[in-house]
């Protein structure tokens, strides 16, 4: 078996376990099994099952990115992102992303080393939510009343929660709720979204 082949086998193998059985049950032995392959190879490839959880998150928010830049390229309003939000929300709690991301977060309260890996890699999540923010509602009071970092930084806590919440939320009613109250309140936002022209202040003080 080729080494690259071996190194993906495990990289799958990796997330598919740490997606169903969680953090505490992601040994090398689990995972080289689900891979096909001796668990001797986990650290030969990875140094240790860590590192190899890791480059299954890696793997998982690559994909993951490329298919949200493309969900929010065509959104221009508020109403616009909390309707892609809603959907990316629903695939990703049925496909299991955001259980990578989450059982690392959970494991780096006893595993205080792994807690600066997990916030380099929550990072590029937070400058694209960010950004895309900046773009739809950038420049509008809105943005000045809640800057889009801080709504960044509100919406991965938010989908942390959620992905802890499914614990007692079985049929998902009350977070459907949360999303469906978003709904109702983005196109009531739209005075707020409004783009002030940028040279109102400066012909205010040139007439003053």
């Amino acid at each position: 078996m080729a080494v690259e082949d071996t190194k993906e086998r495990l990289i799958g193998a990796a997330g598919a376990v740490l997606r169903a059985q969680g953090y505490g049950r992601s040994s090398a032995r689990t995972i080289a099994k689900e891979a096909g392959v001796n668990s001797a190879l986990v650290f030969y490839h990875f140094g240790g099952v860590d590192a190899l959880l890791f480059a299954a998150l890696d793997r998982s928010s690559e994909e993951r990115m490329a298919v949200l830049a493309g969900a929010v390229a065509d959104c221009r309003t508020l109403e616009d992102l909390v309707e892609a939000g809603t959907r990316i929300y629903r695939h990703d709690v049925e496909a299991g992303h955001l259980t990578l991301f989450s059982e690392l977060v959970a494991a780096a309260v006893a595993k205080p080393e792994l807690r600066e890996e997990i916030k380099v890699r929550a990072e590029p999540w937070l400058a694209f939510i960010e950004e895309t923010l900046e773009r739809v509602i950038g420049g509008t009071p809105l943005a000045r009343l809640m800057p889009p970092r801080d709504l960044a930084d509100a919406a991965l806590t938010f989908y942390l929660g959620v992905n802890l919440f499914t614990v007692l939320d079985a049929d998902r009613s009350r977070t459907e709720s949360v999303f469906a109250m978003a709904r109702r309140l983005a196109p009531r936002a739209r005075l707020l979204t409004r783009r002030l022209p940028a040279r109102l202040g400066g012909k205010r003080r040139a007439h003053s």
